[in-house]
This record gives structure tokens, sequence and C-alpha cells, in this order.
């Protein structure tokens, strides 16, 4: 890190701290939230190295940000464990919404990332005494990689991804973050453009080789796997034309609902299961107001009356990588939505041609999957009810999309595989 930037740095964290220890409890919302979790932090830490960690068994200390980077980390710890039948596992994240998603890791210890201080970082590292430390997709903390390296720990990252134009490529940001990138000794690159970028960024070229993204291995093992016969899928399975809509926004719903409606005229046999971002009873009550409006009887995802609804509005979270398996077509939000577009993956790898917005231009994924003529985006309501009209009524053409988007998936099947033998060299060489 750039020396000038160390004392401001220190004092943010510091500030951090500090607040994470007067925010009320009263106080809602994922900010305050994570303030909150950080509390007592050192102390479980601390607990949890005194009571079960094990000097005799290298650990391996994986952190994923949130829910997405959780995903490509999960496709590779499994595979790792089976290489080295005596590792301990830590798993850290840092946003609230990948604290229910934690607990799917199967690791052996699973916590908040703390602030970034010299003092939560030792004290971390004190209690985990990690054999390696590996980040998933791109976030580093340069504090904690700097007293990690010092101790001798090998620092990584998998299914590592840099956006062009990306900001981390900016003067301040690369006095920030230089040093911790330089730090990396392995790194899995998506692809060669992204390796060419991190190399930019700071990353030693001799450390980083192209591994692919793991989320492929994830959706494709999901798609194999996934319980039709289940109770969430069998009570709603059908012959109906079917779209699935995840993922949406607001603003997406302005786009989709519109063209859903005339759709629906056209095909009145069609069905909508719709699974909104944030189904907070905010976002689900102008869907609700909606399907009244268009008098299109709607049920909530798991009334009795969803098996003949023709809206099924999913108030839930958790289970919509499941419900891509029920589509016909799938559109996914966030492409009329300023965030940006949502994953694709998830209902390609069902084989589902996969329709979206215009704001889809940061999304690798969409773009392979727009070259692979197995989707496509849609710049508003007319141009998204021709195409989902002329899918869900040509049977044919709906076939060979999903079938092109499905193999544009298995096509980057592998990514596991390779992420787990780069990690491993990791553990063998500390």
């Amino acid at each position: 890190m750039n020396p000038l930037l160390r004392l401001p740095y220190a004092f943010a964290a510091q500030a951090a701290r500090l607040g994470a220890s007067l925010v009320p409890e009263a106080a809602h919302g994922k900010t305050w939230q994570s303030l909150r979790a950080r509390r007592g932090i050192r102390e479980r830490y601390a607990a949890w190295g005194r009571a079960h960690r094990d000097p005799a068994r290298p650990l391996l200390w994986v952190h994923a940000p949130s829910v997405g980077e959780g995903l490509q980390a999960r496709a590779v710890l499994p595979l790792v464990r089976a290489l080295h039948p005596q590792l301990q596992i830590a798993y850290t994240f840092f946003s609230p919404s990948a604290e229910a998603f934690a607990t799917s890791i199967g690791a052996d210890f699973t916590d908040y990332l703390p602030f970034d201080s010299a003092g939560d970082a030792d004290a971390a590292l004190d209690a985990l005494r990690p054999t390696a430390l590996v980040f998933s997709k791109l976030d580093v903390w340069p504090t904690l990689v700097a007293r990690a390296a010092a101790r001798g720990t090998k620092i990584g990252m998998i299914s590592a991804t840099l956006a062009d134009g990306s900001g981390r490529v900016s003067p301040w940001a690369k006095a920030l973050l230089g040093d911790a990138y330089g730090a990396l000794a392995a790194v899995g690159a998506i692809d060669a453009e992204d390796a060419a970028r991190l190399i930019a960024l700071g990353v030693q070229a001799r450390a980083v080789e192209v591994t692919g993204d793991t989320r492929y291995d994830q959706v494709w093992q999901r798609a194999l796997t996934v319980d039709r016969m289940g109770p969430l899928l069998a009570t709603l399975a059908s012959s109906r034309p079917t779209l699935v809509a995840g993922s949406t926004w607001p603003a997406d719903e302005a786009v989709l609902l519109d063209a859903w409606a005339v759709v629906r005229k056209k095909l009145p046999g069609a069905r909508l299961i719709i699974a909104p971002h944030e189904p907070t009873p905010m976002h689900l009550r102008p869907v609700q107001q909606w399907a009244t409006d268009i008098r299109a009887p709607l049920a909530r995802l798991g009334d009795v009356a969803q098996r003949t609804a023709d809206v099924v509005l999913v108030d839930r979270t958790g289970v919509l990588g499941e419900l891509y398996a029920l589509a016909d077509v799938a559109y996914v939000g966030g492409g009329f939505h300023a965030a940006g577009l949502h994953s694709v993956l998830e209902p390609a790898a069902f084989g589902a041609p996969v329709l979206f917005g215009p704001r889809h231009t940061q999304s690798r994924d969409a773009a392979l999957l727009i070259a692979a003529r197995g989707g496509g985006a849609c710049t508003d309501a007319a141009a998204l009810g021709a195409a989902l009209l002329s899918l869900l009524t040509d049977k044919a053409e709906r076939v060979a999309a999903g079938e092109r988007a499905r193999a544009m998936v298995e096509r980057g099947v592998g990514a596991a595989e390779r992420s787990a033998a780069l990690v491993s060299r990791l553990l063998a060489t500390s």
C-alpha cells in the first residue's frame, strides 16, 4: 500500500470498529447488520481457535464477500477436501446476505471477515493459523494480505475476473491494492483477457493461469441433480408454456409485465413464474396488483392454487435455482436495473433460452450466450413480447436455442477441478 494511504486507511478501519460498538440494536438495513455482526468478532475467532484448531492439520481460509463469490468457492471446496482429507477449512464473508448461505459451505469455521485493521487481522490469523488464504473472484484486503504474507501464509485467488474499464485500475485503487495483488502466489483467472487485466493491476505474471469460472461447474451440477419429483418442483410441473422470470427488479417488471400481458392475450395457456430479487411486501404488492388488473389468477409459491394459477409469485429466496428447471423460456432480471444483469447461467444449464434487458455489457456470460444464440437482449416491452411469443409458440426454435444455451454452459465445466488443483498446490508449498 502506498505509504500516504496507510494512515487514512487504518483510521477508516478503526472508525468502522467504533461504529460496530455504537450502532443501535433497532437499526435496520445491511450496513447496520454488517456493523453489528463485527461485535465480539475477535473473541469468536479466538474461541474457535482454542477449541477446534488442530495445529497438526493444514487449514485453508477462503474468503468470498457475498453469495455470488460463495457459489464459485462452493464448487471447489469439496474437491480440495477430497485431495487433502485432513484439511480444516475456514470460510468468511462480508455481506449479511451471505450469512445464511455460509452454512451450506461445509466449512469447519464460518464467520464475517473482520474489519481490515492490523489488530483484527492479527487476531484472526492467530486464531486460524492458516496454511493458505484464498480469495474468490477479486476482492483483496491489503492489511490482511500483508500480515498473512509476513507469516509465510500462501495467498491465492480463484475465479478471478476484472471487468474492462473497472475502477480498480485507477491510480488510487492501484496505490491502495497493488501490493496486495502483487502478493498473490497463485491466481486462477476466468479467461485470458481477465488474466491480462489482472497482471496490469499488479498480479505477478508467473502467478496467473487461466482456470475458468467455477460457477459453470456449480450450475451444471445443480441441473444434473435437481429433484424434479421433490415437493418444490413436482407440485408445479405442467405442460403449459412456462416463463420463469428470476431476480427481477421493479425496472424489469415495468417492461416484463407489459410484455407478458400481450403474450397472455395471444397465448392464453401461458404461465408466468416470477421471483423478484428482493421478495419484500413492498416489492411483491405491485406484481399482485398487476395480476388483478389484467385478471390473471395469481398464487404465492406453495399455495394450493399454484397448480392452476396463471401467475406464481415467489415470495422467498433460495429456490430460484431449482425453479428454472420448469422454464420453457427464462427471463433474468437486472438488465433494466442500474446494478446490471444477474446470472444467466442457471437457466441456461437447464436448457432454457434466456432473455434479458439491455444492461448486460459487464456480463461475460451474457455475451457468450448471445454469441451462442442461446438467448438475447431486449430493449423494451414490445421487443421482449415478440421474443417471448416466438419462443413459446415455436417449439423447434425454442428447443434449439435451449440446447445451444446448455452447450455453452457445458463448455465451461472443468474450472472447479483446475481451481482445486491450484489451491492444492498452494497448500503443498506452504
